[in-house]
């Protein structure tokens, strides 16, 4: 059996940035429609299916903007430094 190299994944400053200003903008937009953002998040990172993002404020449009596994790294990662 062949052992495969982990691939490594990581998202620079910039796109961290990027992905804050994406998810706070996204959390507003649910959060003014009425939805629990957790769980439109989660079934959309799970799903990647885009209507569990509402299109108010745009939303649907600017989560789009990054890729799901980029704004999901960015996600945890700032959980895992507050631990």
């Amino acid at each position: 059996m062949v052992e495969q190299d982990t691939n490594r994944f990581e998202v620079g400053g910039e796109k961290r940035l990027a992905a804050h200003q994406i998810m706070a903008e996204v959390m507003k937009a649910l959060e003014e429609k009425g939805y629990d953002p957790i769980n439109q998040l989660v079934g959309y990172f799970l799903s990647g299916d885009p209507t569990y993002i509402t299109s108010h404020l745009g939303a649907r449009g600017i989560i789009r903007r990054m890729e799901r596994d980029e704004l999901l790294e960015v996600v945890i990662k700032d959980y895992v430094e507050r631990l």
